[in-house]
């Protein structure tokens, strides 16, 4: 079930590292669903409440996108090194890196590409092994809203567009009211 903007040569991913219980639950959950939403292929976490799996998998249920694959990882570092080894580029978000407008013909040029988001303070060894420390600006902001921002200008906003062919529900754009038709799958 692709949806239009899924591209059979850029596959993206997205990591997110560290995670405060319950401080982080909201947060982690925005960005597995902003990835689902603006383009990716998957989300790897760690050290989530299981509730976080759930309600992901609920929203994947009636909204689509069944093809977006949540997995739980043990180690952040052994998934960054499977990822290289299988031929991909590590995407650090971070304020302090270079600005994204300063990447992107680069990022838009590989074929796999892993987004790291972290939470508290990162490891300093992320900085070293990742291929680019990417900045959405140079000030502290909202990890949730740099990820929106990277995916953005990967997928030059078409991912704006995105429709699940799985959808059970799907909004109705409208100027003055909510509108969600409801797909009884027949």
């Amino acid at each position: 079930m692709n949806s239009p903007i899924r591209r059979s040569r850029l596959e993206v991913s997205v990591l997110r590292i560290g995670h405060r219980f319950v401080r982080d639950d909201r947060v982690t959950t925005h960005i597995a669903l902003v990835a689902r939403a603006l383009g990716c292929d998957r989300i790897f976490m760690n050290e989530v409440d299981k509730s976080i799996r759930s309600t992901l998998e609920e929203i994947i249920e009636s909204w689509g996108g069944r093809y977006f694959n949540i997995e739980i990882i043990e180690s952040w570092k052994s998934t960054i090194k499977d990822w290289k080894n299988g031929g991909g580029k590590i995407v650090h978000l971070t304020m302090y890196g270079l600005n994204i407008d300063e990447v992107i013909d680069d990022l838009r040029n590989c074929d796999k590409l892993l987004v790291v988001v972290g939470a508290s303070k990162v490891p300093r060894e992320l900085y070293q092994v990742s291929d680019y420390n990417v900045a959405i600006g140079n000030q502290p902001h909202s990890e949730i809203a740099a990820l929106a921002i990277c995916l953005d200008r990967i997928f030059n906003g078409k991912e704006l567009t995105r429709q699940f062919d799985d959808a059970k529900l799907r909004i109705v754009p409208s100027h003055n009211e909510k509108k969600v038709l409801k797909n009884s799958g027949e």
